[in-house]
């Protein structure tokens, strides 16, 4: 145990070193794959740490997400990334844990416990004979009441403006003294970049020291996926039985209760699946077939598109709502049952109503990083409708839908970051540029990686009239010259950004761009 500790005391202090001289000054690329095979080799030799599928799975899922930052450099691979990194730590360090959200959940309960953890490990060295766990057990008394004062004072100065500049003046003062004393014995250092390397140090610990609670993984233990019927005593009632209870006072037996929901639950499906099957019957009639854009379009199409996203997540919680307990085993639920399953085929039928409309703004407009949105949420709907249909007809927890819908979301976010977005909506816009309403200012906008696409087709990048009749408001257009002017800019930042990195900002994308305008590193 306490060879463990000095090893991973040294790994951190490694690994702060490590941190500081890749990521100083530098854009989040190469460095990122480097860091993470680091942390990686670490976690792999800690014996603590099993080997088990489930570890290296996660493992390689990071770093995965991490050749993807080199690769494509988007700032969705960049989220994968952080995203992979903590789940892959919570995973680690607690691999009874089963679901990706309880993961998330643990590795952020570590990091923010990297003070205490560190404290903990450091109260485990021993040299020789000597230990450092008289050191530490003052600070042990100290650690809460300094927190509670960085707390406090931070609240008191928020609220009081003059209590705020004498804070102020004695943090500065503070950082001014040390700052000296530093630079007394060390006159070249660069404060900045002490600061930089304590920073490193600090994320380096609490990515590899555990936090020996384990409150997460225990509580996540007691939940399960199976349903089971739960036989209430006379004092034990449901939080519906209270309700009505308080309306009809003790008229109603639990079993007249667990009824009572049943027929609301009827009524409700069956106004709702009405109201839905209006709503479905005018899209289908006016978006489905024959539709024929006219004035209005965008804002037809703009229109109640969140709304209609928002019924969708409220209609899975209404579901989850009715069955979420024994109405599962009440044995008349088949008609219920039948009710909430039309609802779901009914909300996919909304759902694919919600991509037409997305679809013909596509068509017309062009691709968007909106548009996509739209596209992927859609996608994520109708994986929740379908899991919200096991867990009804199999009698599933709400557990199981955290379970699966939170591998799947992982999966599709690594598999997305596979796609340069960027890249390929410009792609697309310009190919279709003939066809649809090219947006020439949102082009220019995209990232550095679009720079060869839009030099290659410079010459389309104006204002085009709608294709189709539209009273949509739209920027005052600039001429082909001003939109020539602001991609040579563009290309200039470029310019001076690539010459100035390092070999630690490198990624494929730069690469590509730089070779294309036949820029070179001058680091």
């Amino acid at each position: 145990m306490k060879n463990k500790s000095n090893h991973l005391l040294l790994a951190s202090l490694f690994g702060g070193l490590l941190f500081s001289f890749l990521f100083w000054e530098e854009r989040l690329a190469i460095n990122l794959l480097i860091y993470s095979i680091f942390i990686l080799t670490v976690t792999y030799l800690n014996p603590e740490v099993s080997k088990s599928k489930k570890f290296k799975i996660y493992g390689l899922a990071h770093l995965f997400s991490a050749v993807l930052v080199v690769v494509n450099n988007t700032d969705l691979s960049i989220a994968a990334y952080y995203i992979s990194l903590l789940v892959f730590i919570g995973i680690s360090h607690n691999q009874q844990i089963r679901s990706v959200f309880a993961a998330l959940l643990a590795a952020i309960l570590q990091m923010i416990t990297t003070p205490f953890n560190a404290i903990t490990n450091l109260s485990k060295i021993s040299v020789g004979n000597f230990n450092m766990k008289p050191v530490f057990r003052l600070i042990k008394y100290i650690f809460i009441p300094v927190i509670a004062v960085i707390f406090f004072t931070v609240l008191y100065a928020a609220a009081n403006a003059l209590f705020a500049h004498y804070v102020e003046t004695i943090l500065t003062s503070i950082f001014n003294f040390f700052e000296g004393v530093l630079h007394f014995f060390f006159k070249d250092l660069d404060v900045a970049r002490f600061f930089h390397f304590c920073l490193g140090i600090v994320l380096t610990s609490g990515l590899l020291l555990a936090f020996l609670n384990k409150t997460v993984q225990n509580a996540e233990l007691k939940a399960t996926e199976q349903l089971n019927r739960v036989k209430l005593g006379a004092k034990q009632k449901t939080l519906w039985y209270l309700v009505i209870e308080t309306f009809a006072g003790s008229l109603l037996t639990r079993k007249m209760a667990l009824k009572t929901e049943y027929i609301t639950g009827v009524i409700s499906f069956v106004a709702l699946n009405l109201l839905l099957l209006l709503l479905n019957v005018i899209d289908i009639s006016t978006l489905w077939f024959g539709y024929k854009p006219a004035g209005g379009f965008s804002g037809a199409l703009h229109e109640g598109t969140n709304s209609l996203i928002f019924s969708i997540i409220m209609a899975m919680a209404v579901i989850l709502y009715f069955f979420r307990g024994n109405l599962n085993f009440y044995s008349k639920s088949k008609t219920l049952k039948t009710l909430a399953f039309t609802w779901m085929i009914q909300n996919v039928i909304l759902i694919i109503s919600v991509l037409i409309k997305d679809g013909y703004y596509i068509e017309f407009y062009g691709l968007t990083h909106k548009r996509i949105g739209v596209l992927v949420f859609s996608l994520l709907c109708i994986i929740g409708l379908a899991t919200v249909y096991a867990k009804v007809a199999k009698q599933k927890t709400l557990f199981y839908l955290f379970k699966i819908n939170g591998s799947v979301w992982f999966i599709l976010l690594l598999a997305f970051s596979v796609i340069n977005w960027d890249v390929a909506i410009a792609k697309y816009n310009l190919s279709k540029s003939e066809e649809i309403s090219l947006d020439a200012d949102y082009l220019l906008s995209l990232s550095d990686k679009t720079l060869p696409v839009l030099d290659k087709h410079r010459s389309k990048l104006h204002y085009t009239s709608p294709k189709i009749n539209d009273d949509r408001e739209t920027a005052k257009p600039q001429t082909a010259d001003f939109y020539g002017n602001q991609l040579d800019k563009r290309i200039g930042y470029f310019k001076e950004r690539y010459e100035e990195a390092g070999w630690a900002s490198w990624n494929l994308q730069d690469w590509k761009a730089a070779a294309y305008f036949k820029i070179k590193q001058s680091k």
